[in-house]
C-alpha cells in the first residue's frame, strides 16, 4: 500500500500539532494531578475541614520567597501549633515597594513531601494571579488543616512539623485569573 505525500504531510503535521498541544497542557495537567493526590508536596484544595480532631499537634512553619520581583512578602506568623484535623488561618502581607503595578502570582508546597496529600487548603491565594499597584500592601489569608488520616499512614504518621513554603513570581497581566485572585484579597489593615 503506497501513501500519497499529501496523506503523510498531513499526518505529520497532525502529530506536530498533536504534540504541540500536550506541551501546553503538560504543566496546567501536572499542576492538577498534584493539587489531588498531593504528590510532590503539593498541598491539596478541600472542600471541608474534617468534622473530627485528634489531641496529636504539629507545628506548621511558614516559608515566604519571592523570585525577580521588586516586592516584600513575609508571613504575619512564623508558625502555628495546631491540632490535626483543627482548621487553622495565617495571614501574610504582600507589598509592592515599586513605582509600578506588579503581576504576580505564588505557587507552594509543604515539606515533608509526604505530608502533602494531608496538609489540605480551604481558602488560599496560591495559583491566582495578582495586581499589586505601586506602593500597595495586601493581606492574604490561607484557611488549612492537616487531615486526620496523616496519624494512621505508616510513611507520615511520625511528622510533628510541617514547612508550607510560598514563592510569588512574576506573570504578565494576561495570565492573571479572571479576578479570581481579586475577590480574596483585603488591603492592610482590613478586618480578617
Amino acid at each position: 500500500m503506497k501513501l500519497s505525500r499529501n496523506a503523510i504531510a498531513i499526518a505529520c503535521a497532525v502529530g506536530v500539532m498533536g504534540m504541540t498541544g500536550a506541551a501546553f497542557a503538560a504543566v496546567p495537567l501536572y499542576r492538577m494531578f498534584c493539587q489531588v493526590t498531593g504528590f510532590d508536596g503539593t498541598v491539596r484544595k478541600a472542600e471541608k475541614a474534617p468534622d473530627h480532631m485528634l489531641d496529636e499537634t504539629v507545628l506548621i512553619r511558614f516559608d515566604t520567597n519571592v523570585r525577580d520581583l521588586p516586592m516584600t512578602f513575609r508571613a504575619e506568623q512564623v508558625s502555628q501549633r495546631v491540632r490535626i484535623g483543627e482548621t487553622g488561618m495565617a495571614y501574610f502581607d504582600v507589598t509592592n515597594t515599586s513605582d509600578q503595578p506588579i503581576h504576580a502570582t505564588a505557587s507552594y508546597n509543604v515539606v515533608p513531601e509526604r505530608a502533602g496529600p494531608y496538609f489540605q487548603k480551604l481558602q488560599c491565594f496560591c495559583f491566582e494571579g495578582q495586581t499589586i499597584q505601586p506602593g500597595e500592601t495586601l493581606k492574604f489569608p490561607v484557611q488549612y488543616f492537616v487531615a486526620p488520616e496523616m496519624a494512621t499512614d505508616r510513611e507520615s504518621r511520625g511528622v510533628r512539623e510541617i514547612t508550607l513554603s510560598y514563592t510569588f513570581y512574576p506573570t504578565r497581566p494576561a495570565e492573571l485569573a479572571s479576578n479570581a485572585g481579586q475577590a480574596a484579597r483585603q488591603p492592610s489593615g482590613a478586618a480578617g
